[in-house]
Formats: structure tokens, sequence, C-alpha cells
């Protein structure tokens, strides 16, 4: 891939830095809220500066992801190429279940209550047109760890290399600054976790706990999400997972956001994970983790928000959405995969 030119569209800030705060936002559209949440959308960008001008060092952002489902209940003219439903995984367990959302907002800044303050406003917009089916506040974590203890994300793209890897380009023009946003929200069992000793830990993770070094264990988190392409080089997706969880209800997880050119990155590796390879039959993050949710959005271009395309015609605006697509887990042999997680009770962990 080679950099976009310098007059290509603006993107939405999909690239900023990670941060200490974040709330996600899932929402489905409501029968006839189709105009509300067009102008919401068209005013998003100034309502991120109002909140965030008093506090500049807050670096407070806002990027907004549209779902296969209500594309073309929101615009008339094209779609991006490779917008399509979520694609379950495996099942039963491990399983990446598909799960609905029309609607991403993904608030970040360095305080809480600035992602707080306009996660209210947006909602106070949209109260009555959608129905939101998942919020989760995110925190960092000690020194940008997740709750099973290891360091996430340490390898984002960065740079020019960072932009190549994540926003669309002249291989879709009409959506060129855009980015494919998958998100999963995750429960840990916890006290199965950290019942391991860490140096298992470590094998499963594929990455010293202290340290951060990577290891060579070809059936490890990180292997099975090294994906390259056909001429060998690795191909990447830039990761703002954030923890989040509440002890007193015994829940405890981390909600994975993967921004990439191409949905097709992000969801190799989850076939990785959820289906297996020639090296591993599934994850083994998986024995501890349950994915609950899964999304895919794509989120447009700061200048497509800017300048809207018209709202569909009466006629184009119920087009049939195709069914969630499923994928049977498979071994490498192609046989089926067992998949017990072996977690338990999972009832309280129904996407809110």
């Amino acid at each position: 891939m080679t950099a976009e030119p310098s007059g290509a569209p603006e993107p939405q800030p999909v690239l900023s830095p990670l941060t200490t705060s974040a709330i996600f936002l899932v929402a489905t559209v409501d029968e006839g809220g189709e105009l509300p949440v067009r102008d919401l959308l068209a005013d998003l960008p100034g309502l991120r500066r109002s909140f965030g001008f008093g506090a500049p060092d807050g670096h407070l952002s806002c990027v907004a992801g549209i779902g296969s489902a209500v594309w073309e209940r929101l615009f008339d003219g094209p779609r991006p190429a490779e917008l399509h439903p979520f694609k379950e995984l495996g099942g039963p367990r491990p399983r990446a279940p598909a799960t609905p959302g029309d609607l991403l907002f993904h608030l970040r800044a360095t305080r809480q209550d600035l992602c707080f303050g306009l996660a209210a406003e947006i909602m106070d917009r949209l109260r009555g047109h959608v129905t939101v089916v998942d919020e989760v506040q995110g925190f960092k974590y000690h020194d940008v760890r997740d709750l099973m203890g290891f360091v996430d994300g340490t390898e984002n793209p960065e740079g020019r290399a960072a932009g190549e890897a994540v926003l669309v380009g002249g291989e879709d023009a009409d959506f060129a600054g855009g980015s494919y946003v998958i998100v999963q929200k995750y429960l840990h069992d916890l006290q199965a976790w950290n019942a391991l000793p860490v140096e298992a830990q470590e094998k499963v993770i594929g990455r010293r706990k202290l340290t951060n070094v990577e290891l060579d264990e070809p059936a490890s988190h990180v292997a099975l999400n090294t994906v390259t392409g056909e001429d060998g080089e690795e191909q990447q997706i830039l990761r703002d997972n954030m923890p989040f969880g509440s002890p007193g209800h015994d829940e405890f997880g981390t909600y994975f956001i993967g921004y990439a050119r191409t949905p097709e990155v992000t969801e190799q590796m989850l076939r990785n994970m959820f289906l297996g390879t020639a090296a591993a039959t599934h994850d083994r993050i998986l024995d501890f983790s349950t994915a609950v949710t899964g999304t895919l959005f794509f989120a447009p271009s700061a200048d497509f928000l800017d300048d809207l395309p018209e709202p569909p015609s009466p006629d184009s605006a119920r087009q049939p959405v195709p069914p969630l697509p499923h994928t049977r887990a498979e071994s490498p042999e192609g046989g089926s995969a067992d998949g017990s997680l072996g977690i338990g009770d999972l009832n309280r962990s129904t996407a809110k």
C-alpha cells in the first residue's frame, strides 16, 4: 500500500493517541429515527469542539461508526464496498456472537467527565430515536495493561504506517479516509486466570508479563493475531482496547475495538482465534475470556459527516437486510472443534 495524497479526505480521529478514559456506545436506530440520527451525525464534530474547547489538555475525540443494516436507511447512493454484518464464528464455545448495532460512538479523552458530557449530549439528541444496546465505560489500568495483567496494543502501527493500515484509499474512492471498525465485548474469568502460574499465562499470551517481550509460541494469542499478506508482509490493524469492570458485580472485561482499512484483516485474526489454525484448535485466551458482543461498522471520513449524502427516497430506504452469516467451528483437519470454555454461568454477561 502507498501513502494517500495530501488532498485525501480528512478522516475522523481514528488515529488519535491512546487515552486514559473512553466510552463505547452502541445503538440501533428506531423506526422513524433516521432524520434525527442524520442531524446528529452532521453536528457531531461541532459538539465535540464545544465540549473539548474549555479543556484542550483533555484531548476529547469522538468517532462515529455506521452499521450495515442501517446504511441505506440513512443515505442515498453507494455504500462502502466491504461493509457487511459481523460474521458470527464458532459455536457453542468458543463463539464470537454477532449482536445488533447500527451506530457506534467511540469517545476518548484523558478525563472521564469529558467523555461523559459528550455522551450525555449525544443521547439527549437521540433519545426516543435510538435504542442503546450496549454502553461500556473504559479506563486505563496501570501501565496500559488489561485486567489479565498484560500490556495491550503493543503492535499498533505508528505514523504513516498507521494511516496506510487503517484508512481506506483509492480502492474505494467514494469512501476514502474512512475506516472499518469491529467491536467485541469480552468478559474474563479472572479467578481461573489468576490461578494459572505466570509462566503458563505467558505461554497463552505469547509475551513476558513483566517486560512485554514477545515469546516464540506458535499457538499463543500473539501468534494467532499475526496475519500476513500474499507478499509475506504483516497486515496490521489499530487497536484501542480498554479495560472495564464492576468489582461489586464480579464483572471484569476488555472492550476490543479494531480499526482497519479492510475488515478482512481483523476477521482473519478472529477466525484464527475462534476456529483455530494448524498450530492450535483455538486461542487459549478464550478458555478464560468470553465474547458477548460483536458488530462491524464503517467510520466514514470527517468530510463525509460534514457533507452527508442525501437521505434515501422512500422506495429505496427499505431494502431487505441479509441475515447475519455464521461460520461453524472447524479444526484445521475439517472436524468439529469442541470449544468448551468451562467458565460456568455467564447469565450476568449478556450485553446491556
